[in-house]
């Protein structure tokens, strides 16, 4: 979709997000600020429809539908589940995706440097990273055999992930005791779950929708005084005790970046996804 300002025709970026705007603020701070460095400004030469599901993920669908209907120029896909909906709603308006998982293993690209189809951008890689954040949480604490998971059911992440992370604990002959939290009261739930199962620590799976509550989940792990890693730097942000993950802001910057230049012409199939294995550690 192109705007009409004045004398002036701007493009529309369809912003499609799993969390709420509150929430995602820094990140789409950083994604601006990517688009200036391409020439773009909101309001100035390009516009942006926000669609947001405040951590709802079965609303994508029909929010990635309404974006297609209004004909985007591109689609900006934020997490996981955003960018799932937005391929399933579209195969030719553009979508820069930023998620976690490996798009290639997921049947979401042909390949990292060729992806092919109409969408590319940025992946965190973070899955592998639940076994780092399980080899730290045994060093903070030692003597420690038995470690809860919080994960989301409802995300596409969440079985790679406890695979992954189980994998880890095989090898470190650590118990995984697993809650499951896909909703606010869930998450309350889950902590009164942990503090029946008295786990040595805790560690809190990638999901955009723990990231979207983190000050209800920081909040619950201090009051139970359970040792916990997180899987970004936004938590400890919250007060948090330690994280270890990508550097989002700096992805999304990036896939600013790739957003204007799928603007200026460029084709998804012919951008690379970016790998961003650099991890924060705090």
């Amino acid at each position: 979709m192109w705007h009409r300002c004045g004398s002036t025709t701007r493009p529309t970026i369809g912003y499609l997000s799993a969390l709420s705007e509150a929430q995602a603020r820094t990140q789409l701070d950083m994604f601006r600020r990517g688009l200036s460095e391409v020439g773009f400004a909101e309001e100035r030469n390009v516009a942006i429809e926000f669609r947001w599901a405040n951590g709802k993920y079965d609303r994508l669908p029909a929010l990635a539908a309404d974006l297609v209907r209004r004909d985007v120029a591109v689609i900006l896909a934020q997490a996981p589940p955003a960018a799932l909906a937005a391929k399933a709603a579209t195969t030719t308006i553009p979508i820069v995706f930023v998620v976690g998982f490996d798009p290639v293993a997921a049947g979401r690209v042909v390949s990292l440097n060729r992806p092919g189809g109409n969408a590319t951008g940025m992946t965190l890689f973070s899955l592998p990273l639940g076994q780092k954040r399980l080899e730290l949480l045994r060093e903070l604490v030692p003597k420690s055999s038995t470690i809860a998971m919080l994960a989301n059911p409802l995300s596409p992440d969440a079985i790679p992930e406890i695979g992954g992370v189980q994998t880890g604990a095989h090898a470190l002959s650590i118990q995984i005791k697993l809650i499951n939290a896909s909703s606010p009261e869930d998450i309350n739930a889950a902590f009164a779950a942990v503090d029946e199962l008295r786990p040595d620590a805790l560690l809190v799976g990638t999901d955009p929708f723990f990231l979207d509550h983190r000050e209800q989940i920081v909040a619950l792990a201090a009051r139970a005084r359970l040792p916990t890693i997180y899987p970004f730097r936004d938590f400890t942000a919250a007060g948090g005790l330690m994280s270890y993950g990508a550097n989002i802001g700096d992805s999304y910057r990036q896939a600013g970046i790739y957003t204007g230049r799928t603007l200026r012409g460029a084709k998804p199939e012919e951008l690379p996804v970016m790998q961003r294995p650099r991890s924060n550690w705090c």
